[in-house]
């Protein structure tokens, strides 16, 4: 099961330089955690200070594991003191839509029983 995390920050005025150095360090260190696929890092257009971390994983426990370590635990105390706001975690995961019905979500409209 493919998860993808979505990963919300919001950066002091003044310590972007700063902020971008460790992050980069930060994706640096994930690369060789089992389970990292890829990574990428999308600035606000509208609030430049706002920025997100989208993170592709094979598993959820391959990110559980990398979000619990002491490295990252680390790393990430050193951007939280560079942010306004506490960091936003919310995994993703890829479904077909039998398995989001199953899981209460609607089916599309063309594949519902009437």
């Amino acid at each position: 099961m493919i998860v993808k995390v979505i990963i919300k920050r919001d950066v002091t005025d003044g310590k972007e330089k700063d902020f971008f150095a460790h992050l980069k360090n930060l994706r640096f260190n994930a690369m060789d955690q089992k389970g990292y696929i890829s990574g990428e890092t999308l600035i606000c257009a509208e609030k430049t200070n706002k920025v997100m971390v989208i993170s592709k994983w094979e598993k959820l426990e391959d990110w559980n594991n990398w979000r619990n370590s002491k490295k990252r635990m680390e790393l990430d105390g050193r951007l939280s003191k560079l942010q306004d706001n506490p960091t936003i975690y919310e995994p993703y995961v890829f479904s077909k839509y039998k398995m989001a019905a199953e899981q209460g979500f609607p089916l599309p409209l063309q594949d519902q029983q009437l």
